[in-house]
């Protein structure tokens, strides 16, 4: 069973559902992270379904649901498994969403904003630097306040972008978690690899339950990928479930 700092103790009773499109490909690298790395249960369910097989969380992983086809999220947004997904995160229940995912979500409208065409008008696929903007949530509970990460991203409509109204309510009310930065934490333009406003690389709902980010945490969740600065954002999730602490705002 391991010893006290063993991560299987302390998640061994959480079941975490990754939910599977056509095109989904980063679902069995969440997959792994959680259940290989961290020891939770995992369970893969595929889009078509109606039933979350009584998840205490979900991922949306990354990847190109329909082929991006439409709009990036547009079409997978109208899959039979959201109904369910919707419920579940009005209960207040945990939503992941990366990159597609990240999508996914916005044209769901269970968070703000749309993500479009990187500026430079190509994929990007590279290492950056974010900061934590807040350490007091579901999903970033094991950073620190400002620390800086080394996470890869990995799109083509990953530039965020909201009407001025919605940016300033998502920066008043402390909705942005993570911001793309320099290497020392320096949030400019040259820090911001796709334009995204106000370099927005991951954002939370009003209720605090549903985060949205376009870098990719589980490709940096173990010391042979290069980083583990994405394991702490599991991590923080299954405490979260351990603590049974409700949702935190």
């Amino acid at each position: 069973m391991g010893d006290a700092k063993s991560p299987l103790v302390a998640v061994k009773l959480m079941k975490v559902a990754v939910v599977q499109f056509p095109g989904s490909n980063c679902d069995d690298d969440a997959r792994h992270v959680i259940e290989g790395v961290l020891g939770a249960k995992t369970v893969m369910i595929w889009h078509l379904e109606d039933d979350l097989q009584g998840a205490d969380a979900l991922i949306l992983p990354g990847g190109f649901s329909y082929g991006d086809y439409l709009r990036s999220g547009a079409m997978a947004a109208q899959s039979p498994i959201m109904a369910a997904v919707k419920a579940f995160a009005k209960r207040g229940g945990p939503v992941l969403g990366i990159c597609n995912g990240f999508q996914i979500l916005t044209e769901t409208g269970l968070l703000p904003g749309q993500l479009a065409r990187n500026p430079v008008l190509h994929f990007l696929c590279q290492p950056v630097y974010l900061r934590v903007e807040r350490s007091d949530t579901i999903f970033s509970s094991a950073y620190d306040r400002s620390q800086v990460l080394n996470i890869p991203i990995a799109h083509n409509e990953g530039s965020y972008y909201a009407d001025q109204d919605t940016l300033n309510k998502l920066e008043a009310q402390g909705q942005v978690v993570f911001r793309y930065c320099s290497a020392t934490g320096v949030v400019d333009a040259e820090s911001n690899p796709n334009g995204s406003l106000n370099n927005i690389a991951g954002i939370i709902n009003e209720a605090g339950n549903v985060l949205g980010m376009m870098p990719h945490p589980e490709r940096a969740a173990e010391a042979l990928l290069g980083s583990e600065d994405g394991l702490p954002l599991f991590r923080s999730l299954l405490n979260w479930a351990k603590s049974g602490s409700g949702v935190l705002v």
